[in-house]
């Protein structure tokens, strides 16, 4: 292996570790990084410097692990936070369809749980339209808006708080239906909602709780839009 490329891979390898986000998204700056980090270095080589020093040159110019880290993950942070609100939009029918199913049996069920499936569409119905009025604004603010307008600092926390909610009503969907269930002659429909809602648990958890651990990381204010 050459000194370039021992050089390089050695940063790349750091910048990785250091950095957190989405798997594809992250795949991509750190091949951005490398490309023009490589590009600079036979730049740098072409004229005349040693291939040693030619990547020592290419790294400072770039500047170092912890100085290009804040940028960089302030660019994941936000691709996160694009991730969690697709995830949130995705899931929101799920939560409609927990709403629309629960609604449809609630009058099979006996004694004083009879309207728990009422309550429970009604607060499910809320989440879903918050969440994905949420996930639209953050979709918009993050994609072609962003050209005119920089996205709020705070907002990759509130899609993470958002989506942790959404998902959290999710699992306790799952329960209430699931106990739902049991005391419903029409069982086959609650049992479905609560598997339904289960689902869409499942597919959002992961994503929230990542976009929370990005949040909370540190990164520059995005500049002022001029």
């Amino acid at each position: 292996m050459s000194p370039i490329d021992r050089l390089l891979q050695e940063y790349v390898a750091d910048l990785g570790a250091a950095l957190h986000g989405p798997a594809k998204a992250k795949s991509r700056l750190i091949g951005e990084v490398r490309d023009g980090l490589a590009d600079t270095a036979a730049a740098y080589a072409d004229a005349g410097l040693g291939e040693e020093e030619a990547a020592r040159r290419a790294v400072r110019e770039f500047g170092s692990v912890g100085e290009l880290v804040p940028s960089c993950q302030r660019e994941l942070t936000v691709a996160q936070a694009r991730h969690t609100a697709r995830a949130v939009t995705l899931a929101a029918p799920f939560l409609i369809g927990c709403w629309y199913l629960a609604r449809s049996a609630g009058h099979d069920l006996a004694w004083d749980v009879s309207r728990a499936p009422q309550l429970l569409a009604v607060h499910l119905a809320f989440v879903a339209t918050a969440a994905a009025l949420l996930a639209a604004v953050t979709l918009a603010a993050t994609g072609s808006l962003a050209r005119r307008l920089p996205a709020p600092n705070r907002l990759p926390l509130l899609v993470a708080w958002a989506g942790t909610t959404a998902s959290g009503a999710m699992a306790a969907a799952t329960l209430a239906l699931t106990t739902a269930a049991a005391l419903a002659t029409n069982w086959p429909l609650l049992a479905f909602a609560g598997a339904l809602a289960a689902a869409s648990h499942a597919a959002l958890a992961p994503s929230a709780r990542a976009c929370r651990h990005c949040a909370r990381l540190p990164a520059p204010p995005h500049p002022v839009a001029g």
